[in-house]
């Protein structure tokens, strides 16, 4: 298949693109298209063969379920059959934005898109060049991140390209996201809101809002309740290992890594933050990626795909990765880190 890659305004995005976009997505067929999270790959949400179009193109597993993007209020109730409070009260202050509510589903929603689930996980983009599509579109649209199943999510058009070129017939590109973590998942289907997967919106915000919020622990063993639960995610295609501990030992402990990994001939890639790389650019790393400072966790969650892509860019063997303090965004940041890392941990 031949993929046309569209430079669209992330601001003012242009008629023209938007109507091609949306004769795609109405004729059954995939667009990449950019949020303000990460780059989604979107599908008709009400179409069985066009959402399977999305598993194949990710090759991602049939049980992963995924998220429907929607762009006002009237779009969200043809999907939902019920209506908490909680739900209420999270629409009202956090949409449009990073937060994906699961909800009672109606039967218009696809199986495809539930995996066979009883709710659905519905959010609204704050990105232009997302609401005006779907608005153009006059559909809910069906869309995970625009990457290879398991790999790092995109955050510009040129990651969607090198993942998606040849598997869907148009990208939308306005260049960088702005959050660059997925949106925050909560389950507010009834009982206490649960947290499925953090992102943009934290436990602290939404604690501030609602009370209790609790997190949820998946086993790994039965069917994912929403996206990105079950399988591992973000993964560069080196070894990467996620480091612990204060900043001095973190900086010696990868001093020792690195002549590790050069003594078995391995490329050493290193992701840190901006207060530890002074320190770590004399331990010659074959790649020292700063992904922002610990004071401003913004940046690190905007630059932590960039990073993890940029290693594999580069043929990183083996990425070495700072981690960051748990609690309000650092506690996305760490989940996309351990994660990426596949839970494996150095303390120091």
């Amino acid at each position: 298949m031949q993929t046309k890659r569209s430079y669209i305004d992330g601001v003012h995005p242009e008629a023209e693109l938007l109507k091609e976009g949306a004769a795609w997505l109405q004729a059954g067929e995939l667009v990449a298209f950019p949020t303000e999270t990460v780059y989604g790959l979107g599908a008709n949400a009400l179409n069985d063969s066009a959402c399977t179009k999305i598993f194949q193109a990710k090759g991602r597993p049939q049980d992963n379920p995924l998220i429907v993007h929607v762009c006002n209020r009237p779009m969200a109730n043809m999907l939902v059959s019920k209506w908490t409070p909680e739900a209420e009260l999270c629409v009202q202050h956090f949409w449009p934005g990073p937060l994906t509510l699961v909800m009672s589903k109606t039967a218009e929603v696809s199986e495809v898109v539930t995996a066979g689930l009883a709710n659905v996980a519905i959010r609204m983009p704050s990105h232009p060049v997302a609401l005006r599509l779907i608005e153009e579109t006059g559909l809910p649209i069906a869309a995970p991140s625009a990457n290879l199943s398991g790999r790092p999510s995109p955050t510009s058009g040129s990651h969607v390209w090198r993942d998606m070129k040849g598997k869907i017939p148009l990208i939308l590109d306005a260049g960088a996201c702005l959050v660059g973590l997925e949106s925050t998942i909560l389950d507010v289907s009834g009982g206490v809101p649960t947290i499925l997967r953090p992102g943009g919106i934290s436990r602290e915000q939404l604690e501030e809002l609602l009370g209790e919020v609790r997190v949820d622990n998946p086993s790994g063993i039965q069917a994912p309740k929403a996206p990105g639960m079950k399988y591992r995610h973000y993964a560069p295609q080196g070894e990467m290992i996620l480091m612990m501990g204060t900043p001095e030992r973190i900086i010696l402990r990868m001093g020792h890594e690195i002549q590790k990994g050069h003594a078995r001939l391995k490329k050493v890639g290193v992701l840190c933050s901006l207060e530890s790389a002074p320190f770590l650019h004399n331990r010659f790393p074959d790649l020292l990626f700063v992904l922002g400072s610990k004071d401003r966790l913004e940046e690190v969650a905007s630059n932590l795909f960039e990073g993890l892509r940029l290693c594999d860019e580069r043929g990183m063997d083996l990425i070495l990765a700072e981690g960051v303090e748990e609690g309000g965004l650092g506690t996305a940041i760490m989940n996309r880190l351990q994660k990426a890392a596949g839970k494996r941990i150095r303390y120091s």
